[in-house]
């Protein structure tokens, strides 16, 4: 994965991006699952999502509103998204696997 935190090296619409997360994060906070230490954004270059990260690799991302949520990986299947997405995982049974289900009841 190519990521970095360079502004340089973020575009214009990715530097729109990280305006409208930081317009989030003031509105209103972080997500309450989200640690506040060593937060700084990120822009992964191969994705184009821009993100809120912290020293313990959480990601706070926006999905279509004005509030930032947080952004799961399964440790195990490696499936990624929102809180939604992962509920939707466990109740389509991505992939066949029950670790995601682990995963959404340690969250």
């Amino acid at each position: 994965m190519s990521t970095t935190i360079d502004l340089a090296k973020f575009g214009f619409r990715e530097i729109e991006m990280l305006r409208d997360i930081l317009d989030a994060l003031v509105k209103h906070g972080l997500p309450e699952d989200f640690s506040g230490e060593g937060v700084h954004p990120m822009f992964n270059m191969n994705s184009g999502n821009v993100f809120l990260t912290n020293e313990d690799c959480q990601v706070a991302m926006l999905d279509g509103g004005d509030k930032l949520e947080s952004f799961y990986s399964c440790p195990e299947c490696g499936y990624e998204g929102f809180m939604g997405d992962m509920e939707n995982a466990v109740e389509i049974g991505y992939g066949g696997k029950a670790c995601c289900e682990e995963y959404v009841k340690e969250i």
